[in-house]
């Protein structure tokens, strides 16, 4: 976030924003709508999203029981506050800083049989491009990658101007949270077959997303 106070040490303001956010996702998570559509049976599992959706996953059915990777840096210290808030369980780590940290303990979460959640074109883009690591996460796990898209129609559902053009909705309006079908990876699949499964979850989230436009009023009614 661009915004800093140049009176108050950076440590400060990331503690005072935190404090900030927290309270605003715990006054909010009690007027988000999101009617969730083929919610996986069979748990844990490894929940695929892009970037700009990752607002969709504190509509998650079960409280308390989805992780979600978080940037060590200052403002992945807000969003860790914002998740925790909204009771999902932030993992601290990236592809870039910390990763192979971070599969570990997503590994240990999903061992303990609690999903995992994975924006999967993240941290930096580019934007709906799958990376691997979700792949190779669900190959050392045996747990199944479930695509999942979110979707609102209304004009509160509003859109950032960053390189993921990530949504944010306004209090109260009604979204879709649209899950795909389990993708498991063999454990001995080779690099070939990873590409070819990294492929499909990217073709699977944009045939998802283009049923969440085109049926957005029937699913809210399903």
């Amino acid at each position: 976030m661009a915004f800093r106070i140049k009176f108050i040490s950076k440590d400060t303001q990331t503690k005072i924003l935190s404090a900030l956010l927290s309270s605003l996702y715990r006054f909010k998570k009690h007027f988000f709508k999101c009617k969730n559509i083929n919610f996986p049976k069979d748990m844990p599992v490894i929940v695929a999203l892009w970037h700009e959706h990752q607002c969709g996953l504190y509509g998650f059915i079960k409280e308390g029981e989805l992780a979600v990777m978080v940037s060590k840096s200052r403002d992945g210290d807000m969003i860790a506050s914002a998740s925790e808030a909204v009771g999902l369980k932030p993992i601290r780590g990236s592809y870039a800083r910390g990763g192979a940290g971070a599969a570990l303990k997503f590994i240990e979460t999903l061992n303990e049989g609690i999903s995992a959640a994975i924006t999967i074109d993240g941290p930096r883009g580019p934007r709906r491009v799958v990376k691997k690591g979700a792949i190779e996460i669900a190959k050392l796990s045996g747990r199944p990658i479930v695509p999942y898209v979110w979707y609102s129609d209304s004009i509160g559902m509003l859109k950032f101007n960053s390189w993921d053009k990530m949504r944010f909705p306004l209090t109260g309006i009604d979204t879709v949270g649209l899950y795909g079908d389990p993708i498991y990876v063999d454990k001995d699949a080779n690099p070939e077959e990873i590409e070819l499964v990294r492929q499909k979850v990217e073709t699977e989230l944009k045939l998802l997303y283009e049923k969440a436009k085109r049926d957005y009023k029937k699913l809210l009614k399903s």
